[in-house]
């Protein structure tokens, strides 16, 4: 199989340059490397007239084309047509050299899968469970595994919030667990979603569906929403063999109060992807696991060093979720 990355940057030339060295190590090399930058100035497009790269061609967008989702589709129009399989990778990830081998690898095994997604192994901590040994109240098992819930999933486990779906589905009232609920096990497990920064999917796929432009700048949850619209019609996988680490490179996101505005509208337009029509019991849940979070950050002002970052976040928060009653997403 022939396998394209693409890899969308913003002001990020540090971090894509200790990427692509974890690149240069794997045991299966891309067969093409697409960098599309959306950067406002040209410090990264000076790194690539520096540097050279095996197959890689760098695109440097305009205004038009800024913003994650745009600049995926943007990549996507230019993959060559022979290739079989559309990685995509954040711009602040670091590869096992392993990782490429495996995923595509997952696409062999599972002939039917749609999209393969990876697995970041840097952001939980597990544990197996010894014989005998039964999890907590404030822990989540699977398959002989536990990790912590948090503070906030243990608040909604209480208040009977807590998603009572496998990993990587959504339940009706949203709030699904997502792929670090997977234990690291080296198994592969069917999803309905997985992270966009560390995917991959069938180049039938991607030319077929296109990434949501309503997602502007940042994108959050666009990977997400992309997921559960293809998953209506192809098998999705996560590999949790293929393994990467993932570093959260400050430069580039927005700031809090944007950011918190995001988490609410953004993840009501992709519960609503999912459920156009809720029932009300469900919608009631979502609501209260709105205000929840909202509540726990604004404490947060008073159990934190970073006060005005809970603070702004969420106020952006309520606003957002204020903000609701009067402008929904509208579907793009």
């Amino acid at each position: 199989m022939k396998f394209s990355l693409i890899i969308c940057t913003y002001m990020r030339p540090k971090a894509i340059v200790t990427l692509l060295a974890s690149i240069k190590k794997q045991e299966l090399y891309p067969d093409e490397i697409l960098i599309v930058d959306g950067s406002t100035n040209d410090t990264t497009k000076v790194v690539f007239e520096q540097k050279t790269f095996k197959n890689l061609r760098y695109y440097k967008v305009d205004k038009a084309n800024r913003g994650l989702t745009k600049q995926r589709n943007f990549g996507i129009s230019k993959v060559a047509k022979e290739i079989d399989i559309v990685c995509f990778l954040d711009d602040d990830i670091v590869l096992t050299p392993t990782y490429f081998k495996k995923l595509i690898g997952t696409y062999k095994k599972y002939p039917n899968a749609g999209g393969v997604g990876g697995y970041i192994i840097n952001e939980v901590n597990w544990r197996k469970l010894k014989s005998n040994e039964k999890s907590t109240f404030n822990e989540y098992e699977i398959d002989g595994w536990v990790r912590n819930l948090g503070s906030r999933n243990v608040f909604r486990k209480k208040l009977g919030l807590l998603s009572d779906k496998p990993p990587c589905f959504m339940p009706q009232f949203g709030n699904g667990f997502s792929v670090g609920s997977l234990p690291p096990n080296d198994k592969t497990y069917q999803a309905a979603y997985f992270m966009g920064g560390v995917s991959s999917f069938k180049k039938e796929v991607v030319d077929t569906i296109q990434f949501s432009e309503y997602f502007v700048g940042y994108g959050l949850y666009e990977d997400l929403e992309y997921c559960l619209r293809v998953s209506k019609k192809h098998a999705l996988y996560v590999n949790t063999g293929a393994t990467l680490y993932h570093y959260h490179e400050a430069g580039g996101r927005p700031n809090k109060y944007a950011y918190g505005k995001m988490v609410v509208r953004n993840g009501w337009y992709v519960w609503r992807t999912k459920y156009p029509n809720p029932s009300l019991k469900a919608r009631l849940k979502w609501n209260a696991i709105v205000l929840l979070l909202m509540t726990i950050r604004f404490t947060n002002v008073f159990t934190t060093k970073k006060r005005k970052e809970a603070f702004t976040e969420a106020l952006g928060r309520k606003i957002g979720w204020l903000s609701l009653l009067f402008s929904k997403p509208l579907k793009v």
